[in-house]
């Protein structure tokens, strides 16, 4: 991770309570955000890991897992209702999303266990809403978070009253400067537990580019497929920031970041193919029946 030693610049203060904005007629709902988890840094990034090496294996750390997702995406920003700059990224997450229940990527992290049972290979999505009101934020979870409240509010989103809801927002916002591409987090909305995370655009983005050859996907697709992997792995295994990380606090998604055993992955429900990275397995290093992940471990499920 990364989550402990390499902060968002507006994270100095990690959990933050606001009041979200009324949308019509309905009253706003107070949020509690919590730091950004799993940053997935560009490539070639090593990252601010601190002195020595981290263990090998993941360790569970008593808290909570996510058995199930259930996913609704939310794309944000003035530039969602032109057909030019989102291409193919709507519907593509979409499928994304869709194909990933019951995928032998979405088992790579079935192993894992903890507070609520164990992760499970099901989940659900509901589809998407666009926001074309201006996106701010990414280096602040309560911006974020505020954003997937307001949705709440408006009643664009059915807020999941189990736990287990997961809230994506791609904004249209380059990743400019920022020393990462994408986080997960966690929060309350009123008093439901939810998970969400943010996506920078990255449309031409080299630092975030996975280099896919699957033919009919832009780059921009292909990056946000990537990157949402990434994420949706590491919200079901470690959503409170108390569930598997490895001693430097990296999560099943970043001790796999940039590395791929196989030039795509096909979620055989949809019949969809993605580049996607590996998930990192305990039982795999163990039994050595990974692919080696950047520091030649042999961990790394590629789902495939």
């Amino acid at each position: 991770m990364i989550r402990r030693l390499v902060s968002l610049a507006a994270a100095s203060v990690l959990i933050v309570s606001v009041t979200v904005a009324p949308v019509a007629a309905a009253s706003p709902a107070s949020i509690v955000a919590g730091p950004p988890l799993g940053l997935v840094l560009p490539r070639g990034t090593a990252g601010l890991l601190g002195r020595g090496k981290p263990t090998v294996n993941m360790t569970y750390h008593n808290g909570a897992i996510m058995p199930t997702a259930n996913t609704s995406a939310i794309f944000w920003g003035t530039s969602w209702t032109s057909s030019i700059p989102t291409g193919d990224k709507i519907t593509g997450i979409d499928s994304f999303y869709t194909g990933f229940s019951n995928s032998n990527y979405a088992m790579t992290s079935d192993e894992y266990t903890g507070t609520g049972g164990q992760v499970g290979p099901v989940t659900t999505y509901s589809g998407h809403v666009v926001d074309t009101s201006a996106a701010s934020g990414g280096g602040n979870t309560a911006t974020i978070l505020a954003e997937v409240a307001r949705q709440v509010t408006a009643g664009q989103i059915t807020l999941d009253l189990s736990g287990n809801g997961y809230y994506p927002v791609y904004t249209d916002l380059p990743r400019g400067t920022a020393n990462y591409c994408a986080w997960h987090s966690w929060g309350l909305i009123g008093t439901t537990q939810v998970q969400f995370a943010f996506f920078w655009k990255l449309d031409g983005d080299a630092g975030c580019d996975p280099q896919s050859t699957v033919s009919g996907e832009s780059e921009g697709l292909a990056a946000l497929a990537n990157v949402s992997g990434h994420e949706l792995s590491e919200a079901r295994t470690d959503p409170f920031g108390l569930g598997w990380y490895d001693s430097k606090g990296a999560e099943n998604g970043d001790k796999c970041a940039w590395t791929f055993n196989v030039p795509y992955v096909t979620f055989s429900s949809n019949n969809t193919t993605w580049k996607i990275q590996g998930e990192w397995g305990n039982a795999a290093y163990t039994a050595g029946t990974g692919y080696p992940n950047s520091s030649g471990q042999k961990g790394c499920l590629s789902g495939q």
